[in-house]
């Protein structure tokens, strides 16, 4: 695959899902969260591409936070983004220290280094007038929370594509979530992206995530469509074939039966387009990944 074929595949993809879930409206200002890693890169690189052909007018600002993890490079995001022109800050905080302090040996970093950082570029973005925060998660981080969620949490949740922060200041977008990780992998060999690797989090052995994610390989390995499958369900919620008490009145169900109602005994029809849950049809000519 080329370059710019490559760049067709998540052009598409990334635009779809911003104009399916109203991500970025005229008049935007948005901060691209760039870490250094393949997924950041990618949604920089394509934000800039749709930037220049929306119908609507958004700036991007690329903004990175310096954890101060030893050995950090603290020079080669600044001469990536000179090089390429797009507008930058990067935000030194001595989370690692903290992180490292906190959490005991052997235990997962995830958790709290997430919320410090979550933290920090949420009053950023407030500080710089920012008013949307695009995070790099693809398709396959939002079924990798799903199943984290499912196996470890007791909980049906994953990473929605949109969100408003608890406070109600911040709108937090993933514009990749309908992008397969193996595309961001493809396109960041493609361009030869300076990755910085995680030394914190990325560096700790039997992450419940690195599990879920070779369970999640070796799926996609035996059946190409499954996690596409997986991932149209989450826009295919049927709350009355679920158990959630609070979500679905299923003590009120008494009385007259409705007969325009699903019958809950009938099989599932696998293999229809009904369960596409509105999301977008594959790339013409691209297959299921």
């Amino acid at each position: 695959m080329n370059l710019k074929n490559a760049e067709k595949r998540l052009t598409y993809l990334t635009g779809r899902a911003i104009k399916d879930y109203r991500m970025i409206e005229d008049g935007d200002r948005v901060m691209v969260c760039l870490s250094g890693g393949k997924d950041s890169y990618t949604l920089l690189e394509v934000l800039r591409l749709l930037q220049e052909r929306a119908p609507v007018r958004f700036e991007l600002v690329a903004v990175n936070l310096d954890q101060k993890q030893p050995g950090f490079p603290e020079h080669v995001l600044p001469a990536y983004l000179e090089r390429l022109g797009v507008p930058y800050r990067i935000i030194e905080r001595d989370t690692y220290s903290t992180v490292k302090r906190v959490i005991p040996e052997g235990k997962t970093y995830c958790g709290l280094c997430s919320r410090l950082r979550r933290g920090i570029l949420y009053g950023a973005a407030e500080e710089m007038g920012l008013n949307k925060i695009a995070l790099g998660h693809h398709r396959d981080d939002i079924i990798e929370t799903l199943f984290l969620n499912m196996f470890y949490g007791g909980r049906l949740a994953a990473m929605p594509p949109k969100l408003r922060s608890n406070d109600g200041k911040h709108v937090v977008i993933r514009p990749l979530a309908y992008v397969p990780e193996q595309y961001t992998e493809r396109y960041a060999s493609l361009k030869r992206f300076p990755i910085i690797p995680c030394d914190l989090c990325g560096s700790q052995p039997n992450l419940k995530r690195q599990q879920i994610k070779g369970m999640l390989r070796d799926w996609q390995a035996e059946d190409p469509k499954r996690l596409q499958n997986i991932f149209r369900s989450l826009g295919n919620v049927q709350p009355s074939h679920l158990a959630d008490k609070d979500l679905y009145d299923f003590q009120g169900l008494v009385g007259d039966i409705d007969p325009e109602a699903p019958d809950p005994m009938d099989e599932i029809e696998f293999g229809g387009t009904a369960a596409s849950g509105g999301f977008p049809a594959l790339v013409p000519g691209l297959g299921a990944d």
